[in-house]
């Protein structure tokens, strides 16, 4: 995917409102690239740190409702506490957050 791609991501994930989150497969969807995930994931992870506060990239999480992180605990852990300051709720036992609740899910039915 190009540079154009991520800053596709970029467009859309400001749009997710306070409060709510959406999928990486949802992202991917929406730009008519749904087989790619992974690399909607790829570009909020290369996001600049000057670009952190203007794109909400934490409100990205997983098809399972869970924050994803692979090694990164120190980001994961960020994701959770700026989700929990949007009033986002997690599963105690789980970890996952409820979609019917919290989920942004334009163009579906």
């Amino acid at each position: 995917m190009s540079e154009h791609f991520f800053e596709s991501v970029y467009e859309v994930v400001k749009k997710i409102p306070k409060g709510k989150v959406t999928t990486y497969g949802h992202i991917a969807l929406l730009l008519g690239k749904p087989r790619a995930a992974r690399v909607v994931g790829y570009a909020l992870n290369a996001l600049q740190k000057d670009l952190e506060t203007s794109i909400p990239w934490q409100r990205v999480i997983n098809a399972k409702g869970q924050i994803s992180f692979k090694g990164e605990v120190l980001r994961a852990n960020l994701q959770k506490k700026l989700l929990e300051k949007e009033k986002i709720v997690f599963n105690t036992k789980t970890e996952i957050v409820d979609f019917e609740v919290y989920g942004w899910f334009p163009g579906t039915k």
